[in-house]
């Protein structure tokens, strides 16, 4: 198992949002490192949702359920989907603050990437936030 990060302004989809669907498909990526992230989740893969812009936190934690394939919102066969779950709402967010002064957590994509979308979480930063936000 894998495990990501997934960024996603809450105007446009949140937290929330995932919750009252269901499940989502992922798309609207168009940075390279991204995609190649996206094309590489597995089924089962677990993902870090963060709000950026406005809350800069991670609420939760969603699961993958369907690999990646072509971006049904734009005829172009270099961009990808994926497709995702709710799994778990964390009770506190995470918010960036606390991520950026916790040396655990010093190397994450999200501090050293901040522009990338979809990012790698290993499996020592992955359990560290989970138990940070039960």
């Amino acid at each position: 198992m894998k495990y990501w990060l997934v960024k996603s302004e809450p105007y446009k989809y949140s937290w929330d949002d995932l919750e009252k669907d269901g499940w989502t498909y992922w798309d609207g990526v168009r940075n390279y490192a991204a995609r190649n992230n996206m094309k590489d989740m597995k089924v089962g893969d677990r993902c870090f949702y963060y709000h950026s812009n406005e809350g800069k936190e991670i609420v939760g934690i969603a699961e993958i359920i369907k690999e990646h394939y072509p971006d049904p919102t734009i005829d172009d066969d270099r961009w990808v989907a994926v497709d995702l779950k709710p799994v778990h709402k964390f009770s506190k967010p995470i918010t960036l603050k606390q991520i950026k002064s916790d040396e655990a957590l010093a190397e994450m994509e999200i501090i050293r990437l901040s522009r990338l979308s979809v990012s790698k979480v290993s499996k020592e930063e992955f359990d560290h936030i989970k138990q940070l936000g039960e």
